[in-house]
């Protein structure tokens, strides 16, 4: 079969001319292993080069055609142009020469094909029959196959019946299980919904947002492709906002809630802490127990006061939170009201210093401030936080302190500032209560207790100018022994000569000396209440370091010891007596009212007022234990303090005695032309003399108990003495030296010799007794050297002894001198007094004329050497 129809093929192809046909894709070929063996195609095999010569070509074209056929056969590509088109490119004739070669390779093909089907052809025949004798019995399956199948087929419809109830029933079971599962997955978030819908009702913010902070990133995302889900997730924006809306506007209502209530807030704080206070200092003195355990907590607790305090005044923990719900926005609007607020609290009324009601609303107002912001701090998380508090309480503190430190500075009233001063303790406890530091107001304190000490100190001047204006500088007269023992009861006095006087009898002093001692132990008590608060406990910063053996941080010392106090009160009873005390004394002894008597009292009560010094050293020893022998113990300045009032009274003695003496010396009335004088001394000077002698016997009241007080009498007499008798030498001086002066007679000072020596005579009296010799009359030597040179008129001497240490007239100075004897020579040319001199003894004249020169010219010749 295959020969044939190859056979003609390939006659038919090569006996037409062969046209080159392009190079185009045929049909894959199935593979042979998929056909029957009788249907594979035949495939071009190649023949022997042996048989491929016998082919009747020579020797060199065979190769080619070989080649040429093992590339047809051998190629996978459907394209054989370039091959078979080598055959037409070659030797002429070689189309003829393939083809002829190419029939005898499919002769060789048909042959081999031949042989393999007659190989296999009886196998295929018995095949067949073998598969008709399988036909019958196979129809007969076939039969067989069919019933069963129907009767398979009838018994299978009520299984198949049944079996799909069973799956209707398991689809149902799993649809059920499914909604069970989606249910139990929804059903939180509808209940977590309607919880919200219920807080939303029952306006409580701060859980419901907690509510949608969960739905939002718990329950939502389990159920969020519903459409439920949705609807919620929509609403949840404006329900948010809505509670923004309202706790802003419920934060608004909550701050000016507490800004109204700081006020009541603070009262109770620092009342509680107050008693408290007292409560812990009962306890200690009954116990006797150490400080530093029951007034405040360690550890961080909260003490029992802030408890107290927020229970009174409790705040819903709700309405605190809720401004949580736009937490930066809450945050920061709520801290800027408060930090107003702060501003409004800490600026003080005007008239706040007048009254101690003034401080304290002030301090009220602030404690209250601070407890509902500590109390905020413990019960909210971040609206504040500790370090916002403390920034706040920084800022507070600075302002508290400079406000407190204006204000005080105004207040004249020392109990308005005791009370300050106590209203600021109880304010530094309460704050303290509340764990906020308040060293800085301790410090305060001390300041504080200065402006104490000079309010007191201005108002016992006041009490010491009251003293000295009621007293009437006389000594003290007591008629019996009560009234003695009540004089010696307020003051420590003691001398036994008076203990043995009858009555009724005299203290030296006057009645303004106990009364100083007492004020001036007042005036201690005074200064001691202001420690007495500030004899307490503090608590020991946890950054202190190098304590002492057994303190640790957290315990509660003492702000001042019993030395610091008894050192404060020595200092301020040092000011006391040394400014205030000594400036009413000087300006007592400075009064124009005031005479030599009073002045010779006031000598007599500083002398006491000094001795009763060590007195109060011991009466503060008393009050704080500390003995007066402790290293630094301060020592009081009574001692230099009365000695200067006795130095200014003193002095005044003196001036008022001078003063005296120029107002006897100005009613004098000399008549400087008289020819002879009167023959007795001037009624102005006498007078004079007569007041001096009754006024040095008031210094025999001078205390002379012992021997200091004897000596000190004496020469506080002798000085004044001496001091009158110099003051008046000199004013007679310069009396006769007067430049409005301009003549004086012979008379005239024969006259003023007159004067002169009664002045010696009351000098050689001996009115005070102590002066050696004639130490007073010294004090009119000037007066008494120049009268006699012009009585003597010696003046020969004068000028033949002038600068010897032993001249006569050795106090006479020439100027002095020359002015004298140049208003009594132009008195001379006035009277032609000198005339008949000039008549009878020319020589004196020109003896004065010489004199005057020679005085002129050791006048010049002074002023030379000056």
């Amino acid at each position: 079969m295959w020969e044939g129809v190859g056979g003609k093929s390939l006659a038919s192809r090569s006996s037409r001319p062969r046209v080159p046909l392009p190079c185009a894709p045929r049909p894959r070929p199935l593979p042979s292993s998929r056909l029957p063996g009788s249907l594979a195609p035949p495939r071009l095999l190649l023949l022997p080069q042996s048989k491929m010569a016998e082919g009747g070509e020579g020797l060199a074209a065979v190769p080619e055609h070989e080649r040429i056929l093992q590339e047809i056969e051998s190629t996978d590509t459907a394209c054989v142009g370039p091959t078979l088109r080598s055959i037409y490119d070659d030797q002429p004739n070689a189309h003829q020469k393939f083809m002829e070669k190419l029939d005898t390779c499919i002769r060789n093909h048909d042959k081999e094909i031949e042989k393999m089907c007659n190989f296999h052809h009886q196998g295929f025949v018995d095949a067949i029959t073998e598969l008709l004798k399988v036909r019958t019995d196979a129809e007969k399956l076939k039969v067989q196959v069919t019933d069963t199948n129907s009767k398979l087929q009838d018994a299978g419809k009520d299984v198949i019946a049944q079996t799909e109830d069973i799956i209707r029933c398991r689809i149902q079971q799993r649809n059920i299980t499914t909604v069970v599962e989606k249910l139990q997955c929804c059903l939180p978030v509808l209940e977590m919904y309607s919880k919200l819908k219920e807080q939303m009702n029952a306006k409580r913010y701060y859980s419901a947002l907690k509510t949608m902070e969960q739905l939002e990133n718990i329950y939502f995302p389990r159920v969020s492709q519903y459409r439920f889900c949705q609807i919620m997730i929509e609403n949840l924006p404006k329900l948010r906002e809505d509670i923004k809306e309202i706790s802003m506007s419920d934060l608004k209502d909550f701050l000016e809630s507490i800004r109204k209530h700081s006020n009541k807030i603070g009262e109770t704080a620092m009342k509680q802490a107050q008693q408290q206070k007292i409560f812990y200092v009962a306890l200690q003195k009954q116990n006797n127990i150490n400080m530093g355990r029951t007034m405040y907590v360690t550890n961080g607790e909260i003490p029992e006061e802030r408890k107290e305090v927020t229970s009174t005044y409790a705040f819903e923990e709700e309405d605190e939170n809720e401004e949580e719900g736009d937490e930066e926005t809450f945050e920061n609007y709520y801290r800027k009201q408060r930090k107003k607020q702060a501003r409004l609290v800490l600026q003080p009324q005007p008239s706040m210093h007048e009254t101690v009601d003034g401080y304290r609303r002030y301090f009220s107002q602030i404690v209250g401030f601070f407890v509902v912001e500590d109390h905020i701090l413990h019960v909210t998380q971040g609206l504040v936080t500790r370090a916002y508090t403390d920034e706040l309480w920084n800022m507070a503190l600075s302002k508290i302190i400079a406000v407190l430190r204006a204000h005080s500075s105004y207040c004249t009233d020392p109990d308005l500032v005791l009370e300050l001063k106590n209203l600021i303790v109880v304010f530094a406890d309460t704050l303290q209560g509340y764990g906020f530091p308040v060293n800085r107001l301790f410090d305060l304190l001390f300041e504080i207790r200065d402006q104490y000490s000079e309010t007191l100190l201005k108002k016992w001047a006041g009490v010491f100018r009251e003293i000295f204006e009621e007293d009437n500088c006389s000594p003290i007269p007591v008629a019996n022994e009560e009234e003695y023992k009540i004089i010696i009861s307020k003051f420590p006095f003691q001398d036994p000569d008076l203990e043995k006087h009858s009555f009724p009898k005299k203290f030296p002093m006057s009645q303004s000396v106990p009364h100083i001692y007492i004020q001036v132990k007042e005036f201690i008590y005074a200064s001691l209440k202001f420690s007495e608060s500030l004899h307490r406990r503090y608590r020991i910063p946890e950054s202190s370091e190098n304590l002492p053996t057994g303190v640790k941080e957290g315990d509660l010392r003492c702000l001042l010891s019993s030395t610091e106090i008894d050192d404060m009160l020595r200092k301020s009873t040092n000011l006391l007596l040394t400014r205030t005390l000594s400036s009413c004394l000087q300006n007592l002894i400075k009064k124009p009212h005031i005479g030599l008597t009073e002045l010779v009292q006031i000598i007599i009560n500083t002398t006491h007022l000094e001795q009763a010094c060590k007195y109060l050293e011991d009466f503060i020893t008393n009050i704080t234990n500390i003995s007066q022998e402790t290293v630094h113990t301060t020592r009081l300045y009574g001692l230099s303090t009365f000695k200067d009032a006795r130095h200014s009274a003193e002095g005044e003695i003196y001036t008022k005695l001078n003063q005296k003496i120029d107002e006897f010396v100005q009613l004098a009335d000399y008549d400087w032309t008289m020819s002879e004088p009167d023959g007795r001394a001037s009624g102005y000077l006498m007078d004079l003399i007569n007041f001096l002698r009754s006024t040095f016997q008031v210094f025999t009241h001078l205390p002379n108990n012992n021997n200091d007080h004897a000596a000190m009498s004496g020469k506080v007499a002798q000085t004044a003495c001496m001091s009158a008798c110099q003051h008046l030498s000199t004013s007679l001086m310069q009396m006769l030296l007067d430049s409005e002066l301009k003549q004086i007679s012979m008379g005239a000072v024969q006259q003023f010799n007159l004067d002169v020596i009664q002045c010696e005579l009351f000098a050689s009296s001996e009115p005070v007794p102590g002066f050696q010799g004639d130490t007073l009359q010294l004090a009119f030597i000037d007066l008494r050297q120049l009268l006699d040179l012009f009585m003597v008129w010696d003046w020969s001497t004068y000028l033949a002894d002038y600068g010897q240490p032993a001249s006569k007239y050795l106090r006479v100075n020439p100027n002095t001198a020359l002015t004298l004897l140049e208003k009594m020579k132009d008195t001379n040319k006035k009277n032609n007094i000198f005339a008949q001199f000039r008549k009878n003894d020319r020589d004196k004249q020109k003896l004065i004329e010489t004199v005057v020169r020679q005085l002129r010219s050791l006048v010049n010749g002074m002023s030379q050497h000056t």
